[in-house]
């Protein structure tokens, strides 16, 4: 369903919990669905992005039980059988990069699919090492995305991975373990690195042997095996950011519950970036408190933080001097180029903002309400909408239905902590 949303300028102040991780969900699903036994997942995420990574393990065999409070997943010690149709990820690149390698265990092939935006996303260096890695993997339309098809089975051996997205190599760490062989990469590019940090954490949690060289050359030992576990998902620090940018902006307070502030999570640094911008952050138990104040532009490098962008480019809007967004590129290769999009946007509300190959500069603007496009991006539409609640006037953000993606209860919490916010 196509849905809009209105914004107004409001007075922020409120106390918040945020919906457990997307990033820790998708893998707990994955793993648990490789385990052999019944593993817990304690605080899922319940979100479009989770229930596609849940869909995809079920076409592969997997027994997952979905309650309101946790997953009770039945995995059969790896992926089990080939997929009766077509697997459509939805909008979940994670869900596609890692379900591709764990879909390599199988003996047959698979096809992998999703939403548009799915398929124009990169997938061209994976499809290579899979291929290293004694699969055969092919884009059907030659073009280095979905739709790929996937034949295994992958045995190990040694490849290079130029990991434009940390996803790639996530998707070969999480999977090397169950191959025949011993499994070897050497990484020649590697962003975002705290979400391979994220992927170890999971592997150290289930006894898994391998040996990491300062994340450029890791050899995994093969023929090892998943234990079931039982885990609670921490809170989505990529979530919280919305709020956290939100009360900066408007001088406002808001209180984020449910957050590990000793998580692997990257987006956790987006509590320094609002800092050394002036903002006045507190730590509590399990929680981030966050109080607007006087903001000044910082340089900040973006690398390990591609999903805070959108967020951080609005907190720039209000920030004396100038603010620049650096070293991020792969920010052009998410749902959307969240760079042009973001420039292309907030342009419209009257920034002052230039677009650079591999990030953004703002400086100091008076935003004005107008028509805005969320490109059908979640990112987009909630950053968006956090600068419409500072900005005169009114704004109407299309395809907010995007929202359901990662954060279905975004606009109830902004509501929550007083914001004017409509659901159309």
């Amino acid at each position: 369903m196509k849905m809009l949303l209105r914004v107004r300028k409001s007075d922020i102040n409120g106390t918040i919990a945020v919906p457990g991780s997307k990033s820790h969900t998708i893998r707990a699903v994955f793993l648990g669905s490789l385990a052999k036994g019944v593993s817990e997942v304690i605080k899922p995420l319940h979100s479009e992005d989770a229930h596609s990574a849940i869909n995809v393990c079920r076409m592969f065999g997997s027994k997952i039980e979905v309650q309101d409070d946790k997953l009770v997943i039945d995995g059969s010690g790896g992926f089990a059988r080939i997929p009766d149709d077509v697997v459509n990820v939805g909008n979940s690149g994670t869900t596609l990069r890692i379900g591709m390698m764990a879909a390599g265990l199988v003996d047959g092939c698979s096809v992998f699919t999703g939403d548009a935006q799915i398929r124009s996303r990169p997938l061209g260096s994976l499809i290579r090492a899979m291929n290293n890695l004694g699969a055969e993997v092919f884009s059907t339309r030659g073009n280095d995305s979905a739709p790929v098809v996937v034949k295994g089975r992958l045995k190990g051996g040694k490849t290079e991975l130029d990991a434009v997205t940390s996803q790639y190599l996530s998707s070969v760490l999480i999977t090397s373990p169950l191959l025949e062989k011993d499994t070897e990469v050497i990484v020649t590019r590697l962003n975002e690195v705290p979400y391979v940090e994220m992927t170890l954490w999971w592997l150290d949690k289930l006894g898994i042997q391998y040996e990491n060289w300062d994340f450029r050359h890791f050899y995994i030992k093969g023929r090892q095996s998943y234990k079931p576990f039982k885990e609670t998902i921490p809170g989505d620090f990529s979530s919280a950011t919305f709020f956290m940018v939100l009360a900066a902006i408007t001088g406002g307070e808001i209180l984020v519950q449910n957050l590990d502030i000793t998580d692997k999570q990257g987006d956790k640094a987006v509590i320094d970036y609002l800092s050394a911008m002036g903002a006045r952050v507190t730590m509590e138990n399990g929680a981030v408190r966050i109080k607007g104040g006087n903001l000044k532009g910082i340089e900040i490098d973006m690398n390990a933080t591609p999903d805070a962008l959108p967020a951080m480019a609005v907190a720039g809007c209000f920030a004396e001097g100038e603010t620049r967004l650096v070293n991020v590129p792969q920010a052009r290769i998410k749902e959307t180029d969240r760079i042009r999009v973001m420039y292309e946007e907030l342009t419209k509300m009257g920034a002052d903002i230039e677009e650079l190959e591999d990030g953004l500069v703002i400086r100091r603007s008076d935003l004005k309400g107008c028509r805005l496009n969320g490109h059908f991006d979640h990112r987009i539409v909630m950053a968006l909408a956090v600068a419409g609640l500072n900005a005169s006037g009114e704004t109407v953000i299309d395809t907010a239905e995007a929202i359901n993606v990662t954060f279905p209860d975004f606009v109830q919490l902004v509501q929550k902590c007083g914001g004017d916010i409509e659901l159309l």
